[in-house]
């Protein structure tokens, strides 16, 4: 039998989300353990586009919404955090663009009117033009207007990495999950066979939380899917492009970012409305014909004859919410000594951490002392997806 461990905290679950957690955890003095079946942000995380939204993109419909008060302080808190004076250290995290942009391939629609107009994100647009434009845009055929947002699109895989590192000697590969129980309460976890006690569980799993409340014995809170069919190009003609491509709704047309390939070769990620309702229904082929004719429309001058193209289908994992809409926050829920939640989005990580050290607070749990941990098997840090697909 494997030596019994304590701690103050088990996370289980090693996206953005849990990472986040047990690097604030730490840093405030509490013993934190972090499972991970699987790779380290292998899930969602990986398959991010790695934009820190503040809001704008939630409020195209030119209302102040839940979801973009929620989130408007983010870019502030990562930006912190990325120069080393945060919540975090993630000095190293390799950041892609400074910016992210909306673009208006004509003229504007009138509800983009009253959107520039909303409190959302008054005094944190500017209008960009020249060599000022994200460089896939600066081309005489280009005719659309490009709007600066004080947002910013991060390298995920250097995130993760980074995130890996401040877990210091916390993590722990698992194949098996157990609940571990004294007179029917839940004390801890069994992994591996190995026994882990803990002041609280936290699940942080993504899509994986509804299966671990399954094995745990618990049925709220319930879990939703949403799917997307995201589109990927690799090419030599391809420039860095971080942009919300606006249509004639409430979401964009498209989102495009850019991402770096080992081979020195720029990859977009593209998604958007072209990756949700139609584009799940579509199959690969069908879908990779609807993003070229996309960027043939938006970009007629990008050349495609050797660019290449492959899918990925992603299932964002969130609380379940009626008529399965957006959440507008992280969420986080209770029973007995676990924990369970969803950040909903990247960009609000920080937002989870917080619900998470508050409920602590609340509940007087403070750290304590701990045997020192172990050497623990370490789970692998996932590969990024173009390396996968390319």
């Amino acid at each position: 039998m494997s030596q019994a461990l304590s701690t103050d905290v088990l996370i289980v679950g090693g996206g953005i989300a849990g990472l986040w957690l047990n690097a604030r955890l730490r840093r405030q003095g509490f013993a934190s353990v972090l499972v991970e079946n699987a790779s380290l942000g292998g899930g969602q995380s990986v398959k991010s586009q790695g934009i820190i939204h503040g809001g704008a993109k939630y409020a195209l419909h030119g209302a102040l919404s839940g979801a973009s008060e929620a989130i408007a302080d983010m870019p502030r808190r990562w930006r912190e955090a990325l120069a080393g004076n945060g919540e975090l250290d993630l000095t190293g995290v390799r950041l892609l663009s400074d910016a992210h942009y909306l673009w208006s391939p004509g003229s504007l629609a009138g509800n983009i009117t009253s959107f520039f107009a909303s409190k959302a994100v008054r005094g944190r647009v500017d209008q960009v033009k020249g060599e000022q434009l994200p460089p896939a845009l600066q081309h005489p055929q280009f005719k659309g207007k490009v709007y600066r947002l004080a947002e910013l699109v991060l390298d995920v895989p250097s995130l993760i990495a980074r995130l890996s590192e401040l877990a210091g000697d916390g993590l722990l590969a698992a194949e098996r999950i157990e609940p571990l129980r004294e007179q029917g309460e839940l004390v801890g976890l069994r992994v591996d066979g190995r026994e882990i006690r803990a002041q609280r569980i936290v699940l942080s799993a993504g899509r994986g939380n509804a299966e671990l409340l399954a094995a745990l014995g618990f049925d709220q809170p319930a879990q939703q899917l949403r799917p997307l069919h995201m589109v990927l190009a690799k090419g030599p003609t391809l420039k860095p492009l971080y942009a919300h491509c606006l249509g004639g709704g409430a979401k964009p047309r498209v989102t495009v970012t850019t991402h770096p390939a080992a081979d020195g070769e720029w990859v977009w990620y593209l998604g958007g409305d072209l990756a949700e309702a139609d584009g799940v229904a579509r199959d690969e082929t069908a879908q990779i014909k609807a993003a070229q004719k996309e960027v043939a429309d938006l970009l007629p001058w990008i050349d495609q004859s050797s660019t290449r193209w492959a899918t990925l289908r992603v299932e964002r994992a969130e609380p379940a919410q009626s008529g399965l809409v957006r959440p507008d926050n992280a969420f986080l829920a209770e029973q007995q000594r676990l924990l369970v939640g969803w950040p909903t989005k990247l960009a609000l990580a920080p937002d989870f951490a917080d619900r998470v050290l508050a409920a602590l607070d609340r509940d007087g749990i403070q750290p304590a002392a701990h045997a020192a941990l172990p050497d623990l098997p370490r789970p692998a840090v996932a590969r990024p997806a173009w390396e996968e697909l390319f």
